[in-house]
């Protein structure tokens, strides 16, 4: 019998960011079944912080929780900024609550990411959340061009933090 130990979904302490070249964002939009509009979008820059616990009660604290950034431009010009890091049963997998900030607006989102490969300061994640295209042009004014309807959109992530 062979034990296996899995890497644990939470690199060591300390500040990462994305290397050039090594993570994009793509934008999809959906009318019904039907997918209208998908196009990359550039991902200006990405940080996630791991904060020092200062003990191992600390550690699931509000202050000891990791924070994830996402910076957008092209189509939309926003920031997704998550300071609720929550992973789930499987060790492999997390869920954020973050907001997507458009135009100063912040949209409340849940994000959830697959936790590919974590190794001694690499950790590279993948994810993909799902929005109301009316609930965010009503609330940011964000907007598709007219001949591309849409009733719900996919933001689909992938970085490589070093």
């Amino acid at each position: 019998m062979t034990t296996v130990t899995l890497p644990t979904a939470s690199p060591p302490p300390g500040r990462y960011a994305v290397a050039p070249g090594r993570s994009f964002a793509e934008l999809t939009a959906y009318y019904g079944p039907l997918a209208t509009l998908r196009r990359r979008i550039t991902l200006t820059g990405a940080s996630l912080t791991v904060p020092i616990p200062e003990s191992e009660s600390m550690s699931d604290s509000e202050g000891a929780r990791p924070v994830f950034r996402f910076d957008l431009a092209g189509t939309m010009k926003a920031s997704l900024v998550s300071e609720h890091v929550e992973p789930l049963a499987d060790g492999r997998h997390l869920q954020l609550l973050a907001d997507l900030d458009v135009r100063g607006v912040a949209f409340p989102v849940l994000l959830r990411l697959r936790v590919v490969r974590c190794a001694e300061g690499r950790l590279l994640v993948v994810g993909s959340t799902r929005l109301s295209y009316r609930l965010l042009r009503r609330a940011t004014g964000f907007r598709l061009p007219w001949s591309r309807p849409a009733t719900r959109l996919r933001l689909l992530l992938a970085a490589e933090f070093a």
